[in-house]
């Protein structure tokens, strides 16, 4: 039975050491780019952050099709939705995005909507 917990712990080490790579790599880029990262960008002014789209899903907003992503940098994440658009070609998960706008907050969650954006080579 110990010898199962020890593969099992080590399976999650590996997958958590993965994690904190990847997070490690992107506010390396992020520096690199001279940009804010998403946890120091403040609320309410237009700031350019970028990262690493997790998920982008079609969420109506009030009857209005929305596209939502989720914007993740390696220090945090921000929802990203533009109102009005069902899909944007390019925007998929997995892929880089630099996203210009401002920063607010809606019941707890910080959100940025119609930013201005850049696709990041893939």
């Amino acid at each position: 039975m110990s010898e199962h917990k020890s593969r099992l712990r080590a399976s999650i080490s590996r997958w958590a050491n993965q994690d904190a790579e990847e997070a490690q790599e992107l506010r390396k880029d992020t520096e690199k780019a001279g940009l804010v990262t998403i946890r120091e960008a403040p609320d309410r002014q237009r700031v350019i952050v970028q990262g690493t789209l997790k998920t982008v899903t079609l969420r109506p907003r009030g009857g209005v099709p929305a596209l939502e992503a989720e914007l993740y940098d390696g220090s945090g994440s921000i929802s990203v939705v533009w109102l009005g658009r069902r899909r944007i070609g390019g925007v998929s998960p997995g892929r880089g995005i630099r996203v210009e706008g401002r920063i607010g907050v809606q019941d707890g969650a910080r959100v940025m909507y119609n930013p201005r954006y850049d696709l990041r080579p893939a």
